[in-house]
C-alpha cells in the first residue's frame, strides 16, 4: 500500500494542498518554515491520530480557522479521512465513507514510520521513548497485542489503586482485593513479555541486515538487551511480594510489563555515549528499516517511511550508503530536504521516472520532476 494522493484543507500553514505521489520515492525541498514538515505531519495524523510535533490537536488548523481535514486514496483506491472541529473537540474518522470510532481502526489501514530530529529521543529520552516504538511496531504485526495491551492497562489501573488503598487502611479485604489483582497483574505481564520478547528478537535479525549496509564498520559491534519490566532470573510474584513496603509508599506499581526498555550497546557501552551524531542518525535509520521492512513482510498493508530533513547530520557517504538502503526498502518513501543537492546521491541511484519532487515554499508545493507544474487544489476532502 503507498499514499497515491494527499489532499489538506486547513492544515496548519499548507495552502488547501492536493498532492499526488509516487509510489516509490518522494522529495520535499524547502526553506525552514515553507510547510515540509506539515506534509509529513499530515500523513503521520492520518496514521495515528496525533501528531508528531504536538499534543494538542487544535494547534494543527490553520490560524484563524474552526476546522481541519487531512484525507488520502491510497493505491487501492481506499480513502481514509481525519477531520477535527476545534469548537466541539470532535475528531471524525471516515474509511471510504463509512464513519468510525477508534482510532486503532487506522492502523489496520496505514502504517507510517518516522524518522525526524525529535527520534534522537529513542537514545536520550528514557524508556518511554523505546517502548513507545517498539510498540507502535507490534500494534501493526502482533494481532492480539492491542487486546492484551488494553487489558494489561485495566488490570495495571485498579491494582494501582489498591496499593493506594491498601496503604491508607490495611485492611483484610482491601488485602485481599490486591492480591487478586496482582495475580491478574503477573500473568498478564508475563504474556506481554512473552510477545515483546519474541517481537524484539525478530526486529534484531532485521536490524543486523540493514547496519550492514548503513553502518558497515560497526554492525559487528552491536547488541541488543531486553529488558522484560522485573529481573530476568526471578519470578514477578516474588519481586512484587519483596516490594511491597515501596509499592505502598511511591503508590504504583514497580515492576511488569510496562517497564519493560530495550537498550543499545556498541562494545557493550551504550550507543548514544560512542556514537557521533551522524552515526546516531544512521543507527536511528537502521532500526526504523529494520520495523518497517519487518511489517511490509508480515501484513497486508506495507508501511510508509517518513523521514524528515534528510541533510542533517550526514554527509556525503552517509547519504551515499542511506540511498542504498532505501533502493532495498519495499515500501513507499517520502523525503524532505533544505537543498536539492543533499538529494544527489539518492538521484543517482535512480532510474527514469522512479520518483517524484517537489517544492515548497509558503504552504504551496509545485512539481519539480517529472513535471514542472502547480498542484490541483480543486480535489473534495471526505
Amino acid at each position: 500500500m503507498s499514499v497515491a494522493k494527499l489532499i489538506t484543507l486547513n492544515f496548519r500553514n499548507l495552502h488547501g494542498a492536493a498532492i499526488e505521489f509516487h509510489p516509490r520515492l518522494n522529495f520535499f525541498v524547502g526553506d525552514n518554515g515553507s510547510g515540509k514538515s506539515s506534509l509529513l505531519e499530515a500523513i503521520f495524523f492520518l496514521g495515528h491520530g496525533k501528531s508528531f510535533r504536538t499534543s494538542k490537536l487544535d494547534s494543527l488548523a490553520c490560524h484563524e480557522t474552526k476546522s481541519f481535514v487531512v484525507s488520502v486514496k491510497d493505491s487501492n483506491d481506499c480513502q481514509l479521512g481525519l477531520s477535527r472541529d476545534i469548537t466541539s473537540g470532535l475528531t471524525t474518522i471516515k474509511i471510504d465513507g463509512q464513519r468510525h470510532n477508534r482510532l486503532s481502526v487506522l492502523a489496520k489501514n496505514i502504517a507510517i514510520q518516522i524518522v525526524t530530529p525529535e527520534s534522537f529521543k529513542l537514545f536520550f529520552g528514557g524508556p518511554k521513548e523505546r517502548r513507545r516504538f517498539i510498540d507502535l511496531g507490534m500494534f501493526h504485526v502482533k494481532h492480539d497485542f492491542s487486546n492484551q495491551w488494553k487489558s494489561f492497562n485495566r488490570v495495571l489501573k485498579q491494582r494501582n489503586a489498591c496499593i493506594r488503598l491498601c496503604a491508607r487502611s490495611n485492611s483484610i479485604a482491601d488485602n485481599n482485593m490486591l492480591s487478586y489483582w496482582t495475580e491478574q497483574f503477573c500473568q498478564l505481564s508475563i504474556d506481554v513479555a512473552q510477545i515483546r520478547a519474541t517481537y524484539v528478537a525478530e526486529i534484531i535479525t532485521e536490524l543486523n541486515y540493514w547496519l550492514v549496509i548503513l553502518l558497515p564498520s560497526l554492525h559487528d559491534r552491536v547488541t541488543v538487551q531486553y529488558l522484560q519490566g522485573w529481573p530476568q532470573k526471578k519470578s514477578l510474584i516474588d519481586v512484587l511480594t519483596n516490594n511491597q513496603d515501596r509499592e505502598a509508599s511511591f503508590g504504583y506499581s514497580l515492576y511488569g510489563a510496562h517497564k519493560f526498555d530495550v537498550k543499545f550497546f556498541l562494545d557493550k557501552q551504550a550507543v548514544e555515549t560512542q556514537l557521533s551524531r551522524g552515526q546516531q542518525k544512521l543507527f536511528l535509520l537502521a532500526l526504523t528499516f529494520a520495523q518497517a521492512s519487518f511489517i511490509a513482510r508480515v501484513k497486508p498493508v506495507k508501511p510508509i517511511l517518513l523521514i524528515d530533513d534528510i541533510g542533517a547530520e550526514l554527509d556525503v557517504s552517509s547519504r551515499t550508503a542511506l540511498s542504498r538502503a532505501i533502493d532495498k526498502l519495499d515500501c513507499q518513501v517520502i523525503i524532505t530536504a533544505i537543498e536539492a543537492s543533499v538529494l544527489q546521491p539518492f538521484l543517482d541511484t535512480c532510474d527514469d521516472i522512479k520518483y517524484r519532487m517537489f517544492h515548497v515554499k509558503h504552504g504551496k508545493i509545485s512539481v519539480i520532476y517529472p513535471d514542472n507544474s502547480e498542484l490541483n487544489t480543486s480535489e473534495k476532502v471526505i
